[in-house]
């Protein structure tokens, strides 16, 4: 790798084979190479590396946990595969962890020379580009969910995304489809129906006169 120039290797990565030989050009002068050892962490979730990496060599795994360490494998990546450019993207912290499964090296590319290759921030493409970047993280969410969570967990997860704040409170405004609910964790109605029931007994969920359904704060552990 090291007798490669920057140039070459940004010629080899797909992400770049669209771009003109000034804006190669201009990249490479930007990137930095660096090495990851097996079994290190390229990102986190929940943190931010104001970074893109693009794997030059190696592979890595994009990996979910709970909090008793099981994982779930969301993809793996190989060489011309790249990392991080959701962060980037919407400036939230990493969905998910990527850890280096064999020696991995990388080109980085720092997040003011990633965003002169985006469109403007006000263009019609950099919005479904950021619309694009939220469906990716819920279904990076929902694939957790269902291959780490039980019904319970996946319930109560499901109801804390579909709640909006108000004046302190979690609220879903209109009645919640048992049905509905059941298709989007996987379950049966009448399992969900159970759970719902049991949510509500254990106060952790309360349903109003009008159909909205309040939850307490207590069911963020469940989640």
């Amino acid at each position: 790798m090291a007798m490669l120039s920057n140039l070459d290797l940004i010629r080899r990565v797909p992400l770049f084979s669209m771009l003109t030989q000034a804006q190669a050009e201009a990249i490479s002068e930007s990137v930095v190479k660096r090495r990851f050892r097996r079994g290190e962490l390229i990102v986190e979730r929940g943190r931010k590396t104001n970074s893109l990496f693009i794997l030059l060599t190696g592979r890595a795994r994009v990996v979910a946990a709970d909090e008793r360490g099981r994982e779930v494998i969301l993809a793996v990546l190989e060489a011309g595969d790249y990392i991080g450019e959701m962060s980037l993207i919407d400036n939230e912290p990493h969905s998910a962890t990527v850890r280096a499964e064999v020696q991995t090296d990388v080109l980085m590319l720092g997040r003011a020379e990633f965003a002169r290759c985006l469109p403007e921030n006000s263009s019609l493409s950099y919005a479904i580009l950021r619309g694009l970047v939220q469906r990716l993280r819920n279904a990076d969410r929902q694939i957790e969910s269902l291959a780490l969570l039980d019904v319970y967990g996946r319930v109560a997860r499901a109801l804390l995304d579909m709640a909006d704040e108000d004046h302190g409170e979690r609220i879903i405004r209109g009645k919640v489809s048992r049905q509905d609910l059941a298709k989007h964790v996987g379950a049966s109605r009448e399992m969900v129906s159970r759970v719902m029931k049991d949510l509500e007994e254990r106060g952790l969920i309360h349903t109003q006169e009008t159909g909205s359904v309040v939850l307490r704060d207590h069911l963020v552990a469940t989640a």
